[in-house]
């Protein structure tokens, strides 16, 4: 499916290129690029993944010289967390420079074209494969330091309400289905505590819905998404993307 807005796009010719793929049978484009790779990986993907992995661990070795930043590795390891960790995933603790994840990953996206593979409110998450080399990982590092020297000048982030995992624990108090194809209404923010909620928001990242159809709102989810929107973050399937609403059941 692909979602056309606008003109950069000439739809004639996205549909004469969709065409080359679409099929009720099988795709031998995307059977050829599978099996290629199948092959690639049996040849030489001990070689290739070894070389990523070593290509990573340099690299977070030099991120780890930019001031007040701290890669995590092991700490993110426990009883709740992974067994071990996918090291070509390069998580960035960034809160101590005094800026915000959105706002490192607005710098870099505008100022040095680089494309993070996540933030939030306190990290960035730079994501490898073995067709990154040298060159890729200091255009990054290159990138990573100039935002450094520039985040001394940003403005402070907005706050963002960050409960506990049990504030945003809600109750479960009808059926989603029942909540989400009966009744509806849509009230202000203000007023949505105590409703229940027959829409699902889900929060990016994690991409973890945070509140579902059926479960009762409340002040600490409500403050929690509005203001997590407030300092950068994502909330694309929300009926009112701006949050200022809440469709509940009628």
């Amino acid at each position: 499916m692909f979602h056309l807005q606008g003109d950069l796009v000439d739809q004639d010719r996205l549909s004469a290129c969709a065409d080359l793929m679409m099929t009720t049978s099988p795709s031998v484009l995307v059977y050829a690029a599978l099996d290629g790779w199948r092959r690639q990986m049996v040849q030489h993907g001990r070689e290739l993944l070894g070389a990523a992995l070593e290509l990573a661990r340099g690299l977070r070795d030099d991120i780890e010289l930019l001031p007040d930043v701290e890669v995590l590795d092991d700490e993110l390891l426990g009883v709740e967390a992974s067994h071990d960790l996918d090291r070509l995933q390069v998580l960035m603790d960034i809160s101590a420079t005094g800026t915000s994840g959105y706002q490192a990953a607005d710098w870099l996206r505008e100022h040095r074209c680089i494309d993070m593979g996540m933030s939030d409110h306190r990290r960035i998450l730079a994501t490898l494969s073995f067709a990154d080399d040298k060159s890729t990982t200091d255009r990054l590092l290159d990138g990573l330091w100039a935002w450094r020297k520039a985040a001394n000048e940003f403005d402070a982030p907005p706050p963002m309400r960050l409960p506990s995992p049990s504030e945003i624990e809600l109750e479960t108090v009808q059926l989603p289905r029942d909540a989400f194809i009966g009744p509806v209404k849509t009230v202000p923010a203000e007023q949505a505590s105590g409703c229940i909620a027959a829409e699902q928001i889900t929060p990016y990242p994690p991409g973890i819905p945070a509140v579902v159809p059926g479960e009762r709102l409340n002040d600490a989810v409500i403050d929690y998404l509005r203001t997590g929107l407030e300092a950068g973050m994502n909330v694309p399937d929300a009926a009112d993307t701006s949050l200022k609403t809440f469709r509940v059941v009628a």
